[in-house]
């Protein structure tokens, strides 16, 4: 259970989202959300993140009425194929093998819902190409384990870094947070962010 004194709870159990948002100097607590992660076909790759994120904020926003609850989604799409987190070595070498030599969508749907059960949503596009690797290069680095609670079973701040060719867009939204785009939806729901710590 958070602590009453915090006023922002993250919706997420994920410690690099948690990172990211410490890096605004906000103080927060964490409640991880078990509502269902499910695609719908019939949706896009940004309206299934989106909607999975809002979902994940409002389970835990009923559990924890009149706080701020931040909910997101981070999803790979390749030729709008969603490719989640591997389930084993085996499957993160087929993904990296997938995606070895080729640009890929990292897309993170983000909702923040206000203590008057207000909504405040955005969904951040960014774009990475993985350099072609060898089979060897890929085995040596799915083997540092870093791959495996990973969307695309890579972590471009990690090990995996040395995968990447390039990037555009938001690195913060690569890594499971764009911090850019939060900190305008904190700004327009009312919720104080320290000038300093901005994102820039």
């Amino acid at each position: 259970m958070p602590s009453s004194s915090k006023k922002l709870i993250l919706a997420s159990r994920s410690p690099r989202r948690s990172e990211l948002l410490r890096s605004l100097g906000l103080d927060f607590a964490v409640t991880p959300s078990q509502a269902k992660e499910t695609t719908d076909p019939g949706q896009s790759p940004e309206q299934n993140a989106t909607r999975i994120a809002r979902d994940k904020a409002r389970w835990v926003a009923r559990q924890h009425p009149g706080k701020y609850v931040l909910g997101a989604d981070t999803m790979v799409v390749l030729d709008q194929e969603i490719i989640g987190q591997p389930a084993d070595e085996k499957d993160a070498c087929r993904i990296l093998s997938k995606l070895s030599g080729r640009q890929h969508k990292v897309i993170t749907g983000v909702v923040l819902i206000t203590p008057e059960a207000g909504e405040y949503e955005t969904v951040v596009v960014s774009k990475v190409t993985l350099k072609s690797a060898s089979e060897n290069d890929i085995r040596s680095y799915v083997a540092t384990g870093e791959p495996l609670d990973k969307a695309g079973a890579y972590a471009i701040q990690g090990e995996g870094s040395t995968l990447i060719e390039s990037w555009e867009g938001s690195h913060s939204n690569i890594v499971g947070l764009p911090l850019e785009a939060l900190t305008d939806l904190f700004q327009q729901a009312g919720f104080p962010v320290p000038r300093k710590n901005e994102a820039r």
